[in-house]
């Protein structure tokens, strides 16, 4: 009866775990317990519970400091019970949020176990697995494991799934592994780049924004980048019309992939003939800082070809630019800086930005600590002085 009644109360917990987070101490460490006991079915309640409560931060703190994540690891070992399974890696992905449980998971070699589960595993489990991998990605030790168990070509396989959730997780972990340069070598190699670049067609938002967040260090860290993004047809005319998305996380992702691309400047003028520049102009009126940042850094790396500079001035992006300096988030000041300074190369956009009161703002961070915000901030003021001094010259001779 005793065992009975707990699993029933497992199940009560695990349903309540949608709506509460489960803040009680004695809770999780049974729970924790639990995990070790004879009964897989109790094992795969608790481990379900811990899955769906350890979005919360306290809750993960709390099966770290219970003990509970080497029992996880050691129930991974378990892989013929399929349903035990995906409650554990559920967990581990959960419990992998938070940094200081990766270091543990990496301590008890759940890394390499993980990896091991990357074939031949239902959906349901494929989700988890790779969900866990993408958050153990995060650190650069875990990386090399991953590659060194072989784990990239079946996490490059598995982008050809259809399956969202899985498509969601798999470009996460394929993206955070591409921060390694050897491990791009690889995933080129295995055409994961065109694979990742086609994902941006599913008509799932979701998808497309984590496939182009995932572009982004496959591109940084390319051999030659240029010629790669060159190479798929209709690839960079696909990522400028996704500017058209009315989703913020695809628009802030796709700004991010925009800034890498037009670090060359062969696709910079492709990509500007396809009309980046209204496109990102037309974007500029938003109040997302995730958005905004990357907004900006995609408009300073337009600025870089022809007459973008001005385009962006004819396409009003300016004055909605200076109103980013108002907000509270370091990083938008630093992109909207040097979006500014590379914008004021042109004098009518200097005036625009006179008018709405841009240099009261700027003045406020050229003593900033951040040397990039003080170079950008003062560089702009510079260009909107020398004009200011060549009217007045011109003006009274």
């Amino acid at each position: 009866p005793g065992l009975f009644h707990y699993t029933i109360l497992v199940r009560f917990v695990h349903l309540m775990c949608y709506r509460l987070a489960i803040k009680t101490e004695r809770m999780i460490e049974n729970l924790v317990k639990n995990l070790s006991s004879e009964n897989e079915e109790l094992q795969m309640h608790c481990a379900s519970a811990i899955f769906k409560c350890a979005e919360d931060e306290e809750t993960r703190d709390l099966v770290r400091h219970h003990g509970g994540l080497q029992p996880l690891a050691i129930l991974l070992s378990n892989s013929e019970n399929k349903e035990l399974l995906a409650a554990v890696t559920g967990a581990i992905w959960k419990c992998a949020i938070s940094r200081e449980n990766v270091t543990k998971f990496r301590e008890y070699k759940a890394i390499e176990t993980l990896v091991g589960l990357l074939t031949d595993q239902p959906e349901e489990v494929l989700v988890n697995v790779v969900g866990a991998l993408g958050e153990c990605c995060q650190e650069p030790a875990n990386r090399a494991i991953i590659r060194k168990c072989g784990g990239i070509q079946p996490l490059v396989n598995l982008l050809t799934g259809t399956n969202k959730a899985l498509l969601v997780n798999v470009t996460k972990a394929v993206g955070a592994c591409a921060r390694e340069p050897e491990n791009m070598m690889i995933i080129d190699r295995l055409d994961g780049v065109r694979l990742l670049w086609s994902l941006l067609k599913n008509p799932h938002p979701d998808v497309q924004a984590s496939a182009a967040w995932a572009i982004c260090p496959c591109i940084e860290n390319a051999k030659d980048a240029g010629e790669m993004v060159r190479s798929f047809v209709g690839g960079l005319e696909l990522i400028v019309n996704l500017l058209k998305s009315d989703n913020k996380e695809v628009l802030a992702s796709v700004c991010a992939a925009i800034t890498n691309i037009a670090k060359d400047e062969e696709n910079l003028a492709v990509i500007t003939d396809h009309g980046v520049v209204p496109l990102l102009s037309k974007l500029a009126n938003t109040n997302n800082d995730k958005l905004r940042r990357h907004l900006a850094e995609a408009i300073s790396r337009c600025c870089m070809w022809g007459s973008n500079r001005i385009a962006f001035g004819e396409t009003k992006a300016v004055a909605p630019l200076v109103r980013y300096l108002k907000s509270n988030d370091m990083s938008v000041h630093r992109a909207t800086a040097q979006a500014l300074y590379q914008l004021s190369e042109d004098p009518n956009n200097c005036i625009t930005m006179h008018e709405n009161g841009v240099v009261k703002l700027l003045l406020g961070m050229v003593g900033s600590t951040d040397e990039t915000l003080q170079e950008a901030a003062a560089g702009c003021i510079a260009n909107i002085r020398r004009l200011a001094l060549a009217t007045e010259k011109a003006k009274y001779g």
